[in-house]
């Protein structure tokens, strides 16, 4: 009589090829990640230096505009967003997303992303604001 079932070596065989295609994906998965938060964030800074700008055609200046403090707006916070007067050399206002402290953004090139006055972009790493 013949047993149904798999041998102690087919098992192994098969954690170990799943666990080589797990390590394979896995980079791949927390970098798509990554991409998806620094787009994310890029969304959130345009779209505060709009407000900003509407802010200023109605009142004259940029201080007090509604920006959004956090990317994402909803959630779990990923970048802290703060508006902070301008040098000259700015326009008159510079728009800040800061990784939060410990996040999976931290230790990112990303990490701090900033858009002034005059839409002058930093870092200047071109995966940071696909658009």
């Amino acid at each position: 009589m013949r047993s149904k079932g798999f041998t102690l070596i087919e098992v192994m065989i098969v954690v170990a090829i799943v666990g080589i295609l797990a390590a394979i994906a896995y980079p791949s998965y927390v970098e798509y990640t990554k991409k998806t938060r620094r787009a994310e964030a890029s969304a959130v800074l345009f779209e505060a230096a709009q407000v900003t700008e509407r802010q200023f055609s109605r009142t004259g200046a940029y201080a007090g505009a509604p920006i959004p403090t956090r990317s994402p707006i909803t959630g779990d916070a990923v970048y802290n967003v703060a508006l902070a007067n301008g040098a000259g050399t700015d326009g008159g206002y510079l728009i800040t997303a800061t990784a939060v402290a410990g996040g999976v953004m931290a230790g990112d090139d990303c990490a701090t992303m900033t858009i002034n006055a005059l839409g002058q972009t930093t870092p200047a790493d071109d995966k940071c604001w696909r658009e």
